[in-house]
């Protein structure tokens, strides 16, 4: 009896890991659409500061492949950049906010994380 026990409580994680998947993929996905459409503007498809209205900013928009940038800040604030503005942060108030994901939080983690690839 203790081994059907220990075969249902094992099924049950493996099914509970799957179903978190899709959950997750589904958040790298709404990011990187997010992304393409709301950020690449000013910060360029692989986040190099160079979008299409980059020339016309001042200040410039954040190149993400700057490393000693990627030190100076925290996930937390560019998790609060996404949501409320770059004004929130002490950033430049040209970064517009994002306040329909603030209930989104994956979303939000997912972007941050792409954020941080482009620093590697």
């Amino acid at each position: 009896m203790a081994g059907v026990r220990r075969s249902i409580c094992t099924l049950s994680a493996i099914a509970l890991a799957f179903a978190a998947v899709p959950a997750f993929l589904a958040s790298a996905d709404d990011a990187k659409t997010l992304m393409a459409d709301r950020c690449a503007v000013c910060h360029g498809e692989n986040g190099d500061g160079q979008g299409p209205t980059a020339s016309s900013m001042n200040p410039p928009p954040r190149n993400f492949h700057d490393a000693k940038w990627q030190k100076s800040v925290t996930d937390k604030t560019l998790a609060k950049a996404i949501v409320d503005g770059g004004s929130a942060v002490g950033a430049s108030a040209s970064m517009p906010g994002n306040p329909d994901l603030a209930n989104q939080p994956d979303v939000v983690a997912a972007m941050v994380k792409q954020i941080r690839a482009w620093g590697k």
